[in-house]
């Protein structure tokens, strides 16, 4: 009789095991990193600031101009991160500088993962995605109120496949402009 509880204890507690996330962070544990470099003053260092100048013209014309910075709307993710990598940085900052220069205008901020892993923890994932964008783009002066966050987790694919190629285009936060 111990046995048969022995094994139902053991059962239980691997579907208990089976049922809990894997990575990311638990809830109520936020880290916030600057990575934009604006931090890295003090001690002999400088600071350069790069308003819409360093963009050129990012009028309301350039979200339609396919050779303007902000014609790239896609950034793209490691496999379970919400990181924006270092060669997106440039993306976000460009499209903060517009935000910022044009306060009447409103991006939507979506989040998307590939299709592994969980729907619960994938929606969770792209929100994480998204909120890391939201981040940059406040941290450089867009105002909150011009941004909304939504996450499609796994829902919306960019590419349909089952192989890293498709899952690589999967993984990404879309900024759409709101009426344009």
């Amino acid at each position: 009789m111990k046995m048969i509880q022995a094994v139902v204890i053991a059962l239980m507690l691997g579907v208990l095991a089976a049922c809990s996330s894997t990575g990311g962070a638990k809830d109520g544990d936020v880290t916030v990193e600057d990575h934009s470099g604006a931090a890295d003053v003090g001690a002999g260092g400088s600071a350069t600031a790069s308003g819409v100048g360093a963009y050129g013209d990012l009028s309301i014309e350039s979200l339609n101009d396919p050779n303007s910075p902000l014609a790239q709307r896609v950034i793209y993710f490691a496999f379970d991160s919400s990181e924006v990598a270092e060669q997106d940085r440039n993306i976000v900052a460009a499209h903060a500088a517009f935000l910022s220069a044009n306060p009447d205008v409103k991006v939507s901020v979506e989040g998307h993962t590939d299709e592994r892993g969980a729907r619960e923890y994938n929606i969770g994932l792209g929100e994480r995605r998204a909120q890391a964008v939201r981040r940059m783009l406040e941290f450089q002066g867009v105002a909150p109120m011009q941004i909304t966050t939504v996450s499609y987790g796994e829902e919306k694919p960019a590419v349909e496949g089952h192989d890293e190629s498709a899952w690589s285009m999967n993984r990404r936060v879309e900024l759409v402009y709101v009426g344009y």
